[in-house]
């Protein structure tokens, strides 16, 4: 397998930070050139202070870390401590980190990195909002054609909405930036909550995570032991989903996952629905296909997957 250059766009979050330490625990396949923090799950400067912290958890305090957008591109920023936790990375007690911020803003670092490498070369893995994306795509609209691919975990159609009736969180933070990476032309591949919800850590899942009796395995199981209590009482499933470790599986092992390509659009305009992904699931209109929107997933190879490569950190 070919490595893949990648830029994690995130705003840990529990689950924002097993997807980067599985990345991080993949370097044969996956060369992460940077992490890019936004606003969402919780404020900037707590998911730039998480980000460091899960770098320095996995041992690899050389991935440059930077700071980007603090409010969605025309909201008010709506946060998740609810699911998360004030911090969001309650669980475990992790040391507050030693490896510094970047001083590029994320942003900028987006744009001179995708212009720097090869046309085709480097994939953007937003995890949280799109606020940084479409912001770099407004300012420097001839990084488009550059880019690889968009992986990213947001949206929803027959899971709906887990913020509100109709919205996933992450569309729902920042629908303006949803809109126009999804109308930018660049291949999108989508981890709807519906193929998120698939991935559940049961029991005997996290189990599994404690046992590799690492720094980092005892972490992991320790932030679902936390956020999976969200869950349980909403949904009445049997664990936590782990939704933002869906996109580095996918770049990992894609053929563990199925969908369509389809025509998806960001509901921009009515409060009622306010950042759904209105997914032409079914092919009832004559809207072009501009994502592979992500329906199932091999649950048990996931967490083979999972488990594997965390014991390697």
């Amino acid at each position: 397998m070919v490595q893949r250059k990648i830029i994690i766009d995130t705003d840990p979050g529990q689950d924002d930070a097993v997807a980067i330490l599985l990345a991080l625990a993949s370097p044969e396949e996956i060369d992460v050139l940077g992490i890019t923090c936004v606003a969402g799950n919780v404020p900037l400067e707590l998911t730039s202070k998480n980000a460091r912290i899960i770098c320095e958890l996995a041992g690899k305090p050389d991935v440059p870390v930077y700071a980007g957008c603090d409010r969605p591109l025309g909201r008010n920023l709506v946060t998740a401590e609810h699911v998360h936790g004030k911090t969001g990375l309650n669980g475990p007690v992790l040391p507050d980190p030693q490896m510094p911020l970047q001083e590029t803003h994320a942003v900028d670092f987006i744009i001179e990195t995708l212009r720097a490498e090869p046309p085709g070369t480097v994939t953007l893995c937003p995890l949280g909002p799109l606020t940084n994306i479409a912001t770099a795509l407004n300012k420097a609209p001839d990084i488009a054609e550059r880019v690889q691919e968009i992986v990213l975990m947001g949206g929803a159609y027959f899971e709906v909405g887990n913020i509100t009736p109709t919205a996933e969180f992450n569309i729902y933070v920042d629908p303006q930036a949803a809109e126009i990476a999804f109308k930018s032309g660049i291949d999108i591949v989508v981890m709807p909550l519906d193929v998120t919800h698939k991935a559940l850590v049961t029991p005997d899942r996290n189990e599994a995570f404690r046992n590799l009796e690492t720094p980092v395995g005892t972490a992991v199981a320790q932030m679902t032991d936390f956020f999976e209590r969200f869950d349980k009482e909403k949904y009445g499933s049997d664990g936590a989903p782990l939704h933002d470790p869906c996109v580095t599986a996918y770049l990992l092992r894609p053929d563990l996952f199925s969908g369509r390509h389809i025509n998806v659009e960001i509901e921009t305009g009515s409060e009622l629905t306010m950042g759904m992904t209105v997914a032409d699931w079914w092919g009832v209109t004559d809207r072009p296909p501009n994502a592979l929107f992500i329906n199932d997933l091999d649950a048990d190879g996931f967490f083979s997957l999972l488990t594997e490569r965390l014991a390697r950190l």
